[in-house]
């Protein structure tokens, strides 16, 4: 009998959300680390299977809901890609806190439904509204957000010496404008972006290590960041791309690496407390941020971001994988 496996697509801007439902074998008790771990060593053809051509794409993205281990958490989610499991994903959290309301995983509450989801991160605290009875906005407090390194500079191969911030939003980031890759947005195509944010990637994950006060699983660079500059008022749309894991490119503004620019903003003091910001992808779609408070991760000044966008359906299916299909695993031609 073929192997099937039952899926529920979603997007937050553009940005696509594969929920595995049923099918994926049950995972041992542990941490949300340890279950990443286990998934990441035992089951890893399941990802590709998953995330990749005949049944999904390079850009793909996925989320494999999980038994919980924090009592206050309503749900844990494991996140995959077409490269691994990151550790946090905004649009994810967005998503899955419309689909948590939608699926009776809590208790509706009007106007405004709360919905603790536990990630390789750390607990995220979302808030679902409720608009005509039906789940609309969703915002989702992060997890404490800094700076980790701010311009610095290295000489990227093709593109000279590029000055860069490194900030964590649940990941780290590399953050650069990209005028400094002779970019602008509106004028190149995306390929040149994704060219540059992904030299910049390699250059910095070979130049600088990176560390988390809380886990060493969470100390690695997830992707880069092109933006077209923080000048402006809070009227202005900042503009970004993001690139992360095998050169995939994120459709939404990115909910961690919109975090991880309002840690890198604030810590320069261009954004204040509960200043509200728009951020815009490299599609048009667009997310808000603000500084929700001030904390700290470990001895580092941080923030926790609150972060809203819109998610919404585009398919359920029930995925086949044939015994006897020698593409069935999966593959990537791009």
């Amino acid at each position: 009998m073929p192997r099937t496996f039952s899926v529920v697509d979603m997007h937050t801007g553009g940005e696509p959300l594969r929920i595995v439902t049923a099918g994926y074998p049950p995972l041992p008790a542990g941490t949300i680390l340890e279950k990443r771990a286990h998934v990441r060593t035992r089951h890893d053809a399941l990802r590709r299977m998953l995330m990749f051509e005949p049944r999904g794409h390079a850009d793909m993205y996925g989320a494999l809901l999980v038994e919980p281990e924090l009592p206050e958490a309503d749900l844990a989610v494991l996140f995959m890609h077409n490269e691994g499991y990151s550790t946090m994903c905004g649009h994810a959290i967005i998503a899955l806190g419309r689909y948590a309301l939608d699926h009776g995983l809590v208790t509706p509450r009007a106007p405004v439904t709360p919905v603790a989801i536990e990630c390789p991160c750390g607990l995220v605290r979302a808030e679902v509204s409720v608009e005509d009875g039906r789940a609309g906005t969703v915002a989702f407090d992060s997890v404490p957000a800094f700076l980790f390194a701010r311009d610095s500079t290295l000489e990227v191969p093709g593109y000279g010496k590029v000055t860069f911030d490194i900030a964590y939003g649940g990941a780290f980031y590399a953050i650069a404008e990209a005028g400094r890759f002779g970019l602008a947005f509106g004028r190149e195509r995306p390929a040149a972006f994704v060219a540059a944010a992904a030299a910049l990637t390699e250059a910095v994950k070979a130049a600088i290590p990176l560390s988390h006060p809380d886990h060493d699983d969470l100390a690695f660079l997830y992707g880069s960041i092109l933006t077209d500059g923080e000048a402006g008022g809070p009227d202005r749309a900042l503009k970004n791309i993001c690139v992360f894991a095998d050169r995939q490119v994120d459709r939404s503004p990115t909910g961690s690496g919109v975090t991880a620019r309002l840690a890198a903003m604030h810590a320069r003091g261009l954004v204040a407390p509960g200043e509200r910001r728009v951020f815009e992808s490299v599609v048009g779609s667009t997310f808000t941020g603000a500084v929700a408070r001030t904390t700290t991760a470990g001895d580092r000044p941080a923030i926790v971001a609150r972060i809203a966008g819109k998610a919404h359906y585009c398919g359920r299916a029930e995925l086949v994988v044939e015994d006897d299909d020698p593409l069935g695993g999966g593959f990537l031609v791009r």
